[in-house]
């Protein structure tokens, strides 16, 4: 089992045991709830009983003094008592500081009138009263007690998530940055041998379109090296005229592909937008989109390219005629690895990405996509 798949293990472990807690915490809660309402009734009933009694007990009998002790220790229901009319003669366990506010009182028996049912208390001389009541600050903060604890649970989950995700990040950044570093010291010596053969068949008087091509050839491995090198290093980010950089980057990538491919430009190649920008790494990106709508075309189609100039930000939208992106899978196109070529690495929009949102603190996201009609690539740029 590899790392990922342990992790991914973990996780689950994870959410079940904390599913479970939630859960059992949740009905053992509840039936508590329920004991506990169904004791405080009883109390109600009593206390109403209590009053009852107390009611018909003549002034100079001496046995009442049990039954004021059981009116005397309701201290945590809230309950009110009204008349046959309806009219509130007295309330218990209240605010204080509102207990003589009508509209307060009459608030307060509108929430207890639909939360329980009123309890009789038959007098004496054949009037009755009611008690209604609801439910004590204790029994209410157990009541959404569960529901806090399940709060708790899913910010619990949610903070592993977070040290999950950011280890996992950690880990790809750490073999992205040794990938990168490895490949550029890899691929310097070789450059370095390929421009010194250049100035010696120059010197040789060998075929100078040959040795042009050879040159141009061998300054492009040197521009890859140097892009492989910033990688995990912050990058000097530039003023830089996006138009230029966007021709510049598309003349290279249409002279490497079939004349069947086709680029349209929205916007003037007379403009000048000023963006901060890591040239080399950035030229990249483009590349990677270019190349990546060219194989979705099978190498035939339109790649139309728009500039959209706000104040603060940057739109940049690659469309091509592809054959689209299903929607699941906008976001894992830009995941390492993820490639429906038979040959690749499936790194290239992956490090786009990394380019764009890392060093560029910018966004790159599929902005739309149809089946068998083209995806549309948007770039975000910040221009401050």
């Amino acid at each position: 089992m590899n790392i990922y798949s342990r992790k991914q293990k973990w996780k689950v472990i994870l959410l079940a045991i904390a599913l479970v807690i939630g859960v059992g915490s949740f009905i053992i809660t509840n039936n508590l709830v329920k004991k506990l309402a169904i004791e405080e009734r009883k109390k109600v009933e009593l206390w109403a009983m209590g009053t009852s009694q107390l009611s018909g007990i003549d002034t100079d009998e001496r046995d009442y003094s049990f039954i004021i002790e059981v009116i005397k220790n309701n201290e945590t229901v809230p309950v009110i008592l009204t008349d046959k009319n309806g009219e509130i003669t007295s309330s218990r366990n209240l605010d204080p500081a509102r207990e003589k506010d009508t509209n307060y009182l009459q608030r307060q028996l509108k929430i207890m009138k639909a939360t329980n049912r009123p309890i009789e208390i038959n007098l004496l001389d054949g009037d009755k009263n009611y008690i209604y009541y609801k439910e004590s600050i204790i029994l209410t903060r157990l009541f959404y007690f569960p529901l806090i604890q399940i709060g708790v649970i899913a910010l619990f989950l949610f903070v592993s998530y977070l040290a999950f995700s950011s280890s996992r990040k950690a880990e790809q950044n750490q073999v992205w940055v040794g990938m990168s570093k490895e490949t550029a010291h890899q691929l310097g010596t070789p450059t370095s041998s390929l421009m010194a053969s250049v100035e010696l068949l120059r010197l040789k008087n060998v075929d100078e379109s040959i040795v042009n091509e050879l040159e141009k050839d061998a300054k492009r491995l040197e521009k890859i090296t140097d892009r492989f090198s910033k990688i995990g290093s912050a990058p000097k980010l530039k003023k830089t005229d996006i138009v230029k950089v966007l021709l510049d980057s598309v003349q290279y990538v249409k002279t490497r592909s079939s004349g069947k491919i086709k680029f349209e430009f929205n916007f003037s190649e007379n403009d000048q937008v000023l963006v901060p920008l890591n040239t080399h790494l950035f030229e990249w990106v483009i590349e990677n989109i270019c190349k990546n709508a060219i194989d979705s075309m099978g190498g035939a189609g339109k790649i139309t390219i728009n500039l959209d100039d706000r104040v603060q930000f940057l739109f940049i939208d690659f469309n091509d005629e592809g054959k689209g992106i299903p929607k699941s899978k906008y976001r894992t196109i830009f995941q390492p690895g993820y490639t429906t070529k038979e040959r690749g690495w499936g790194l290239g929009l992956s490090l786009s990405e990394r380019i764009i949102e890392s060093y560029h603190n910018g966004k790159i996201f599929v902005n739309h996509s149809e089946m068998n009609k083209g995806t549309s690539i948007r770039i975000v740029l910040n221009k401050k």
